[in-house]
C-alpha cells in the first residue's frame, strides 16, 4: 500500500439503534481501497433517519479525482453487497478525499502536502508558518515565512497538527509558466 500500512480511525459516535460494526466494514473495504492504489483514511457510519450514511475517506499520492471517487465507490458498493456488514439497514455510501482542512498528523499527510503553505505549532518555537519543502519518515523541512525566509528541519515529535493555508493566486512555477503562454 502506498505510504505503508494504515489503520482506519473508528467512529467515536456509535450508531444508535443499530448493530453495525465499523471494524467489520473496514475489513471489507480496506482491501478494495488498497487494490485501487489508495489509502483508507477513515470510515464512519451515522444514522440518517431509517437509513445509515457510510462515509469513506480515501487518499493517494496523486490525489483523488471525481472519477477516482466514482470508481472506488462502485467497487466498494459491489464488495459491500456481497456481505452483510451493514445489517438490514438501507444505507447511502459517500466516498470522498480528506480535503484541504484535514490536519497534517501523519508523515504521509506532510509528504502529500509538499509545496503547500502551512501553519503548525512547534514544541520549541510556538506557532510558525512556512512552505513545506520536503517530508520524509523522520521529519519535515519548511521554508519559514517572515522577514527573511529560513529553511528549518523539524522532527515529527516536535510538531503539532499542521494546517494547510488556502492560497489564492499561488501557482507552482511550472504551472505559472504555462498559464501565461511563456
Amino acid at each position: 500500500m502506498p505510504g505503508g500500512p494504515r489503520h482506519a480511525p473508528r467512529s467515536r459516535q456509535p450508531v444508535v439503534g443499530g448493530s453495525i460494526d465499523e471494524g467489520k466494514i473496514t475489513d471489507v473495504i480496506e482491501p478494495v481501497v488498497t487494490a485501487a492504489g489508495m489509502d483508507l483514511e477513515s470510515v464512519r457510519v451515522t444514522a440518517a433517519g431509517r437509513r445509515r450514511l457510510l462515509r469513506v475517506v480515501v487518499d493517494s499520492d496523486h490525489g483523488v479525482s471525481l472519477d477516482d471517487a466514482a470508481a472506488i465507490s462502485r467497487q466498494l458498493s459491489a464488495a459491500l453487497d456481497t456481505v452483510a456488514v451493514m445489517g438490514d439497514f438501507p444505507y447511502t455510501l459517500e466516498v470522498s478525499s480528506p480535503g484541504v482542512d484535514r490536519p497534517l498528523t501523519d508523515p504521509m499527510h506532510w509528504r502529500r502536502a509538499v509545496g503547500r503553505l502551512v501553519t503548525v505549532t512547534v514544541a520549541d518555537s510556538g506557532a510558525i508558518s512556512g512552505r513545506i519543502v520536503s517530508a520524509d519518515p523522520d521529519g519535515v523541512t519548511l521554508d519559514i515565512e517572515g522577514d527573511q525566509k529560513t529553511r528549518r528541519r523539524f522532527g515529527y515529535a516536535l510538531l503539532g497538527a499542521g494546517a494547510i493555508q488556502v492560497e489564492f493566486g499561488h501557482l507552482p512555477t511550472e504551472l505559472g509558466a504555462t498559464r501565461d503562454g511563456h
